[in-house]
């Protein structure tokens, strides 16, 4: 009696060679199919054979050619309609290092900064297997919160199969591809092919977009270098009016202190900026940042003193959805915001205790953590800080951190009072006058003798920014072309027969609150409204109630 077998075995749309195989009683007779048939099926199998060959020649040619991330997406473009893949993911992770980052993602063709750890359940399985990996996302839901975020997001669109292909290594660079589909039966033998004739390609592809997206970057800031350079020569530190940078002023003081800007701005060390109140910190840190190798990046300012302390980590750091009461978005950090870029922090010294040690870790390790976040989030930033505080003082009685202190030290720039730079005076008040008088709409002319000379009698214990403030005062007030007065309170005004008063063993904290409590006095209590303090001091009516609970006034201080 006779029995009969039919096996047929289908690799993926190729049919293999069919065998028929027939059994006796006693043996097992084998009958290959007819010769000619079986010459068909091998010429057919050489053709498909030839025709991924050329294919993968195509594709690795094209990838050879890739040296932005445009051209390598243009590529990867062309190549859905072969593969019907639903998503395209790099992964790349340098030799030795503990996380890998995404190189590129098809869904979404922009740099990442995000990194992920090596050993998640994903990368590590990957690339300790010659083998193709198959990943069934469905099978995860209890997994999706630990989930990466780039294959999150496509498991949130309804992706459910990947594929993972170790790349060959390239230089000590570790590679992976995963190829996300909404069937993985779309993946077939020939397109596993193909995938693994054209992975040593991609693995130079992409250390060859690294290579040159670095040498780009380098080439900029040579060229932002040389520029620099040649506007320091024709500049060479010998400042005219027009000032250096939007700093007006050509005293031995001042010229000091350009030099330490053209020092400090080529480097990347932290600079610590600190002077009396109105001396100019923030016009310091903005000439710092415009001769920096990162001129062309963000500049983020932030003032410490003006973020209440509830909001401040929040502010600098970010906050992800959910983190708190009211935390119903993601909020991207001051520090983030200014990656690769300079944030400049002003008033430092009135950063709380609390979070002095979270900045201290920035500093160091160069990395942040949002609140409510669980990954660390590496930053590349230039920071300048500038206080008015003495913070030597402040560390002596506990206030500041000492090492957070002499981390923000490396390279500090001391500015000058406006009574230690006198001769700079009539230029800064004629830089003033013009200004304002355009913005007032006054033609005015200039300064008499008797102005010029009270001006720089006076102690100025506002500095610049009081100098300013007076001259728009003085030419709001003003009947004629000249100003032939200047007014300042009588506890500023330097005696020429003792000018080594005992103004200047106080305090500045001290000096502002006395000088505050003087002006409200004469006003009956005032604080705003035409005959208020605050329009005396130049100040908005909300600012100078703000300083006046910070030093500590009260009704009953100038109401008694």
């Amino acid at each position: 009696m006779f029995g009969k077998y039919f096996i047929l075995k289908n690799y993926s749309h190729s049919i293999k060679a069919i065998s028929y195989i027939y059994v006796l009683p006693h043996k097992i007779v084998r009958f290959m199919e007819n010769p000619k048939d079986q010459a068909a099926v091998m010429r057919n199998r050489l053709q498909e054979r030839e025709r991924e060959q050329l294919q993968i020649l195509s594709i690795c040619k094209a990838l050879s050619e890739a040296l932005t991330r445009k051209d390598f997406h243009n590529v990867i473009t062309g190549l859905k309609q072969h593969f019907l893949f639903e998503d395209f993911i790099l992964a790349s992770a340098e030799e030795g290092q503990k996380d890998y980052h995404i190189f590129y993602q098809f869904t979404s063709p922009q740099e990442f900064s995000k990194v992920y750890p090596i050993n998640d359940g994903f990368f590590h399985l990957c690339i300790e297997t010659p083998e193709t990996v198959v990943f069934e996302l469905k099978t995860v839901p209890e997994k999706k919160n630990r989930l990466p975020v780039y294959l999150d997001s496509v498991h949130n669109k309804g992706f459910k199969n990947g594929i993972g292909v170790c790349l060959p290594e390239i230089k000590g660079s570790l590679n992976v591809l995963f190829l996300v589909f909404k069937n993985a039966a779309v993946f077939s033998r020939e397109s596993n092919r193909t995938i693994r004739g054209m992975a040593s390609q991609l693995s130079i592809t992409i250390r060859n977009i690294k290579l040159a997206t670095a040498f780009e970057r380098n080439w900029e800031e040579l060229q932002l270098l040389k520029n620099n350079l040649s506007e320091r020569k024709s500049q060479n530190i010998a400042v005219e009016n027009q000032g250096f940078h939007g700093i007006i002023g050509n005293s031995d003081a001042m010229k000091k202190v350009y030099e330490l800007i053209s020092q400090a701005a080529p480097s990347e060390s932290t600079v610590l900026i600190f002077g009396e109140t109105g001396t100019g910190k923030e016009l310091i840190a903005n000439a710092i940042h415009k001769l920096s190798l990162v001129a062309n990046e963000k500049m983020i300012k932030v003032n410490c003193a003006s973020i209440p302390e509830n909001l401040i980590e929040s502010e600098l750091f970010g906050h992800e959805k959910g983190a708190f009461t009211g935390a119903s978005d993601l909020r991207i950090g001051k520090f983030e915001q200014a990656h690769n870029g300079t944030i400049f922090l002003d008033e430092i010294g009135e950063m709380p205790l609390e979070l002095q040690g979270k900045l201290l870790r920035v500093l160091q390790e160069k990395e942040i953590e949002r609140i409510g976040g669980k990954n660390t989030i590496k930053i590349n930033v230039r920071i300048i800080a500038a206080t008015n505080r003495f913070l030597e003082k402040e560390v002596a009685e506990g206030r500041f951190r000492s090492d957070l202190y002499y981390r923000l030290n490396v390279f500090p720039i001391a500015l000058p009072a406006l009574r230690e730079r006198v001769e700079d005076i009539e230029v800064l008040a004629g830089f003033f006058l013009e200004r304002h008088s355009i913005k007032i709409g006054k033609k005015m002319k200039g300064f008499s003798k008797k102005a010029l000379k009270s001006m720089t009698l006076n102690a100025w214990p506002g500095n610049v920014r009081e100098l300013e403030n007076r001259i728009e005062r003085a030419i709001l007030f003003a009947n004629e072309e000249i100003i032939k007065e200047m007014a300042f309170p009588e506890t500023f005004r330097i005696e020429t027969q003792n000018p080594e008063s005992d103004l200047y063993t106080k305090t500045l904290q001290e000096v502002e609150k006395e000088y505050i409590l003087k002006v409200v006095k004469k006003c009956g209590g005032r604080i705003s409204g035409p005959q208020g303090a605050a329009v005396l001091l130049g100040l908005p009516g909300t600012t100078l109630i703000s300083r006046m609970q910070k030093l500590g006034i009260k009704k009953e201080h100038f109401l008694s």
